[in-house]
C-alpha cells in the first residue's frame, strides 16, 4: 500500500460519501466576531447535524466614496475569512444599489480574488456582476 496521497481532484470527489448532515447557509449578521465564539458556533452546529455550506452578507455600495467602498469591502473580506474558518464554501453578497460603479467594481474584483485564495466562492446578488 501506497503512503502517497491522491493528489486527483476528481479522485477525492469519487470518493466523497453522503452525510446526514443539513448544510445550512448562514447570515452573517448572526455570526459572532471572536474565534472562540465562532468555535462554539462549529460545536452547536455539530451537535445540531448542520453543516455551513454559504454565509450570506448585505452590503451597502450607495455612498459615492472610495473610502466608504473600502470601508464595506472590508467588512466584507472579514466574513469571507469567517467562512473559510467555519468552513463554509460561499459568500453571497447582497446589495440592492450602486452610486458609482467605476469605484466598486475592483473592490468587489479583490474581494472575489481573496475569497478564491481562500478557497470560497464569491457570490454577487445585486445590480453587478464580474466577468470569470
Amino acid at each position: 500500500m501506497s503512503a502517497t496521497r491522491p493528489t486527483s481532484i476528481e479522485t477525492a470527489i469519487e470518493r466523497c460519501r453522503p452525510t446526514d448532515k443539513t448544510p445550512v447557509t448562514l447570515e452573517a449578521s448572526a455570526l459572532p466576531s471572536a474565534r472562540h465564539e465562532l468555535r462554539e458556533l462549529q460545536r452547536e452546529l455539530d451537535a445540531n447535524d448542520f453543516v455551513p455550506a454559504g454565509v450570506t452578507v448585505d452590503a451597502c455600495f450607495d455612498a459615492d466614496c472610495s473610502f466608504a467602498t473600502q470601508d464595506e469591502a472590508d467588512r466584507i473580506r472579514e466574513y469571507v475569512r469567517t467562512a473559510a474558518f467555519l468552513g463554509a464554501g460561499t459568500v453571497t453578497v447582497r446589495f440592492d444599489a450602486v452610486e458609482d460603479e467605476s469605484k466598486v467594481r475592483p473592490s468587489l474584483a479583490a474581494l472575489r480574488e481573496r475569497a478564491h485564495r481562500e478557497g470560497i466562492t464569491l457570490e454577487l446578488d445585486g445590480p453587478i456582476t464580474l466577468e470569470s
